[in-house]
């Protein structure tokens, strides 16, 4: 059974059931502090939150996640415009049977805090904790970055910090060999870093160099891992004045595991 419920303060506005999948077109428009509970029989999905908003593949542990809406200004800044808003919004889920090489890291569906649906990308720094700064904008699967700011340029942001970190999280074991870094590139506002280190969760670690260009960066993991966590960090910036050098996306590249099992 598939399940969408828009919630509002523990009530329930409207839902929709389905044995295969479930849509629901929600007449009426949001309030601060609404959400989408989903529901579903298998934990893989194809989740859409919004008309506006890209479908995601999301792993679901509990077979359950609650979208929080994301209503006011700061935190819509990063969705594009007419995201959530109006009378008319069409929401569903359904199950996610493939298993392609991909990138697996992509969910357009992510969101600060603490989430059951995943993948899910944190940071130890946001600069000064805005949301076109915040880790989930190098997951929503948009690639342009000749520019900072409000969508489509939303990044990460490390607030000059140089022991930043970015931490993916898949919430299941995956089997990867490669990653795609895009930096950001409104040039000459920003800097960029010209090295950077991924640390997996199975043990391996690997020092890259990085190019102040804007466009994908590849980077070979010597082999197959299987992981559930991937890190970010001791990221080295060039030597201009600058002080903003930003990621705008990061890809992970392979297959899921917990499928070869069913």
């Amino acid at each position: 059974m598939y399940s969408i419920s828009i919630m509002r303060d523990g009530q329930v506005l409207a839902s929709a059931r389905g044995e295969r999948e479930a849509s629901l077109l929600y007449r009426g428009e949001y309030l601060e502090g609404d959400s989408i509970a989903f529901a579903a029989d298998d934990c893989r999905t194809i989740v859409q939150v919004d008309q506006q908003v890209a479908p995601a593949r999301v792993y679901l542990p509990s077979g359950a996640f609650c979208y929080r809406l994301p209503l006011s200004g700061d935190n819509l800044a990063v969705y594009p415009p007419r995201a959530f808003s109006g009378e008319l919004h069409l929401i569903s889920i359904r199950p996610d049977v493939s298993n392609e090489y991909r990138n697996l890291a992509r969910n357009p569906a992510d969101q600060r805090g603490d989430v059951t649906a995943y993948p899910h990308a944190t940071a130890n720094v946001e600069t000064r904790n805005e949301s076109v700064f915040a880790a989930r904008n190098t997951i929503d699967g948009v690639h342009i970055a000749a520019g900072h700011g409000e969508w489509p340029y939303g990044s990460w942001g490390i607030g000059a910090r140089t022991d930043a970190e970015l931490t993916l999280d898949f919430g299941r074991t995956v089997e990867i060999d490669r990653l795609v870094l895009y930096l950001r590139a409104d040039f000459p506002h920003d800097a960029w870093w010209i090295s950077a280190s991924a640390a997996l969760d199975d043990g391996f670690g690997i020092t890259f160099p990085l190019e102040g260009k804007d466009g994908p960066q590849v980077i070979d993991l010597g082999g197959t891992h299987r992981v559930k966590t991937l890190k970010l960090h001791h990221l080295v910036k060039c030597d201009m004045p600058s002080a903003f050098p930003a990621l705008r996306q990061i890809e992970v590249y392979g297959r899921d595991c917990e499928m070869e099992n069913e």
